[in-house]
């Protein structure tokens, strides 16, 4: 396991984690060069960890031999240091299985395993399958429970009998129910990470143990930010530094459009079909709201007499 400051117990891979986005060539290659460059800047920028192969990485439509390729170039990239994750998560056990042997060949430090989707199989099958995956590797697991997406939530009885696994240690927690993510944290232990934007505060103030980002490919040390003003005591400024990440996160994340798409509209780079790159009338909104959150952000440097920080 990875020791990378931040990395405790009680977060096992960190606070600040990206869900990041797989670059690919003009003609649809994967491009290594350019994941390793992005790894790089997201770790210099404050990502305690790395989470490959998502959705957000496009995993629906990269090969078995890509997704290999990717977890190998970002951990020689990055070094040991920071947490590298690999999504492997599919409606297949067997397969899934197999992709999580794979990771951890790779180099991976663990795996964001979601609900097999579309299927809807009941809580006993949910169960099964996230044991059979925790058993089939070494690595430390997160319970990725998205019902929206899914179709299929991971039940908080489920979830209570999961933690007893010993390496089933964390959720990245898109249920969007902060009730029962408080109990779930104070009753199993789990560490609870916010897939969500707009829950990375609350979540946080709860008890959580940070979050797993996609907004975070495009201003990592914001949302970072806003953790170090509240493990320092500065709710207050927490609450603020979280408000003036909301446009920006409510248009990449709530405008219609996949997080991918977004995100690439602003660090550039094309997607694979099925999804369609955003047209230009999104894409000048996006940067609309990026370039107003680091005007912000330069006038409070200003303001403060702090270093103003320098655009990467």
């Amino acid at each position: 396991m990875s020791t990378a400051s931040g990395i405790t117990p009680e977060r096992p891979f960190g606070r600040a984690l990206c869900a990041m986005i797989t670059p690919f060539t003009a003609a649809g290659a994967l491009d290594l060069d350019a994941a390793g460059e992005l790894a790089v800047r997201l770790v210099a920028e404050g990502c305690d960890g790395l989470v490959l192969n998502g959705t957000t990485g496009e995993s629906p439509t990269t090969t078995d031999a890509e997704k290999a390729a990717l977890i190998r170039a970002v951990r020689e990239a990055v070094g040991p240091g920071p947490s590298v994750l690999a999504g492997v998560g599919t409606a297949d056990t067997r397969h899934t299985a197999e992709l999580a042997r794979q990771a951890e060949e790779a180099g991976a430090d663990g795996l964001l395993v979601v609900t097999p989707y579309y299927s809807r199989p009941p809580q006993s099958a949910v169960e099964a399958h996230f044991l059979k995956v925790a058993d089939a590797t070494g690595l430390p697991v997160m319970v990725y429970d998205i019902p929206g997406r899914t179709g299929t939530r991971v039940e908080p009885a489920t979830m209570r009998r999961l933690a007893r696994h010993p390496r089933i240690v964390a959720v990245k927690d898109c249920a969007n129910d902060l009730l029962g993510s408080a109990r779930l944290i104070a009753e199993t232990g789990l560490a609870y990470y916010s897939g969500s934007e707009e829950l990375n505060l609350p979540l946080y103030a709860v008890g959580g143990a940070g979050y797993v980002s996609t907004v975070a490919n495009v201003v990592p040390r914001h949302l970072r930010a806003v953790l170090d003003a509240f493990d320092a005591g500065d709710t207050a400024g927490a609450a603020r530094l979280n408000a003036g990440l909301l446009p920006l996160a409510e248009l990449m994340m709530a405008s219609g459009l996949p997080g991918t798409v977004t995100t690439k509209a602003l660090l550039g780079g094309p997607v694979r079909e099925p999804l369609q790159p955003a047209d230009r009338e999104t894409a000048d909104g996006l940067r609309a709201a990026h370039e107003a959150l680091l005007r912000a952000e330069r006038a409070e440097a200003r303001a403060t007499g702090s270093p103003e920080p320098v655009a990467v």
